[in-house]
């Protein structure tokens, strides 16, 4: 959504580098650019007047001029100032301290709540908790059965005495919200549920029936929460909705919705600030997984290209399987070859953290290659597993063994040309290669992997600087002679080492500064 944004702001940012001293007219110009940039994303005027005021401020002033990097310091503003306007810090729910947390969901139709409530129910669960769905959108056609739905998916109970209006009873729907709304918070006070998250109904546009149907309903269960439901793509006039709705029910918090458009996202920059309330939650897509916590620091960041690592690293520690990487851990200790299973495991893995395209947009200087991944085609990792799963167990441990008609066959199975399955098998090797490497003394240019065999600097340097192998001679009478110099040089050492305990001492007389170990470390033998 802020592909365009953070395009343009790189774009500036760029032209101040390699500058010593800023002038006011440098200082102007970047503000006049930064100020093009946030009318063309539609955030709000005031917003922007009052941002680039700040950054103005700060950015002629004495932590500017006394910088040693001019221009990443207006960047570390520019930042700051985004953090700002974004909400501050990241807001979660306020739990009750008795009975259940009751969240009710407000907006526009077509915002997306009831998709959202899915989302959320299910997000909530995952933190341990036990939601319960309640339908109160008894307008919309079959909303209440897309609740039960979206509920089913979610694996979380919907409460739904009602069916609703069907297509031919609009203007009659059944029962009466603010009674499903209240009787679906005693349902979950008697069956136990700590969290009720309510459903309701939305409007085309703002109207005086729905604010009042919505204050009724706020007045009949006091939530702990009420999330106005926003969609991210709707520009200018999301402030005026915000308003709206602030003013008809006093929302407590803001869910941005959308955002994995490709509008030009104002909207984010503009509510929270103006409103004066937090953006808590954002919606990236159409899958219940799509669904995250908002944190001001990390979106500033994504907006200026810097990437999201910190949701990256969340997002690993939450679908990686603990087991497979001990396993793959051992392996690496005990120095054993990387396998094609091994390789597919690696694949399943990162399937589930989610979209490949998604994960690879959080990292720093995305931007930059964001048509390649544009067309990046996430069925490619489908294509890698269907090739390895048409190979034999045998094949899988050693791929070495896979000649042209075992190609053909392995091709034949996974519906793939032979060139991919070569293509395949080279990428294979020279990541086989890479963590052989890794696990051995690490890559170059790498400290090596702690806690590995061999890992670490010193190890590198030593190999390095040790003396190279004499190759032999190939003069059949030379190269005996040397083989019979390198037995008896052999038996000499072997001789010159005395018999008994480990390290070839003799019990009794071991000395560890033969070991050349490290200074103060025979303390620590006790010697």
């Amino acid at each position: 959504m802020f592909n365009s944004l953070s395009d343009r702001l790189t774009a500036t940012f760029k032209n101040l580098r390699g500058k010593g001293r800023l002038t006011e007219a440098d200082v102007d110009a970047t503000v006049r650019e930064i100020r093009r940039a946030l009318l063309d994303a539609d955030v709000a005027v005031p917003v922007v007047r009052e941002f680039t005021g700040r950054v103005r401020e700060r950015a002629l002033g004495a932590e500017v001029s006394g910088a040693l990097n001019p221009s990443q310091q207006i960047v570390k503003i520019v930042n700051e100032e985004l953090v700002e306007i974004l909400g501050g810090e990241t807001r979660r729910i306020r739990l009750a301290k008795n009975g259940p947390t009751i969240i009710m969901l407000a907006g526009l139709q077509g915002a997306g709540k009831t998709t959202l409530a899915g989302k959320l129910s299910k997000w909530l669960k995952a933190q341990g908790h036990s939601p319960l769905l309640v339908a109160c959108d008894l307008q919309r056609p079959n909303a209440v059965t897309q609740l039960q739905v979206v509920g089913q998916r979610a694996k979380v109970p919907v409460f739904a005495p009602h069916p609703g209006a069907t297509s031919t009873e609009l203007e009659h729907p059944a029962g009466d919200p603010v009674e499903v709304a209240r009787a679906g918070v005693e349902e979950a006070r008697q069956k136990l549920h700590d969290v009720v998250i309510v459903d309701t109904a939305g409007r085309l546009g703002v109207d005086a029936d729905m604010m009042e149907q919505a204050r009724q309903i706020r007045r009949a269960i006091v939530p702990n929460e009420v999330l106005f439901v926003l969609d991210a793509m709707i520009g200018q006039d999301a402030v005026n909705t915000a308003h709206a709705f602030d003013e008809g029910v006093n929302f407590t918090g803001i869910v941005l919705s959308k955002l994995d458009g490709d509008a030009r996202g104002g909207a984010a920059l503009s509510v929270a600030s103006v409103t004066g309330k937090p953006v808590m939650f954002a919606s990236t897509g159409e899958g219940l997984d799509d669904f995250e916590l908002f944190h001001p620091d990390r979106m500033a960041s994504r907006i200026l290209d810097m990437g999201d690592v910190l949701t990256l690293i969340e997002q690993a520690e939450k679908s990686w399987d603990k087991d497979e990487a001990a396993r793959m851990a051992k392996k690496f200790a005990d120095q054993e070859d990387f396998t094609l299973d091994d390789f597919l495991a690696q694949m399943q893995q990162i399937r589930n953290m989610g979209s490949m395209k998604k994960m690879l947009m959080m990292m720093p200087g995305a931007q930059n290659i964001r048509q390649q991944l544009e067309q990046f085609d996430e069925r490619e990792i489908d294509r890698v597993e269907a090739i390895v799963r048409s190979m034999t167990p045998h094949e899988r441990l050693a791929p070495k063994i896979i000649n042209g008609s075992r190609r053909a066959r392995i091709a034949r199975g996974s519906g793939v040309h032979v060139s991919e399955v070569n293509g395949l098998l080279e990428r294979f090797a020279q990541a086989q290669k890479m963590m052989k490497k890794m696990a051995q003394g690490g890559m170059p240019g790498m400290p090596g992997m702690p806690g590995m065999p061999g890992a670490g600097g010193g190890a590198r340097k030593n190999a390095k600087n040790a003396p190279k192998k004499k190759a032999k001679s190939g003069n059949p009478a030379k190269a005996a002679q040397e083989r019979k110099d390198a037995e008896a040089r052999r038996a000499n050492a072997a001789k010159a080492l005395p018999t008994g305990a480990a390290f070839g001492q003799q019990q009794g007389d071991f000395d560890p500064s033969q070991l050349n170990l490290p200074k103060g470390f025979d303390k620590f033998l006790g010697q």
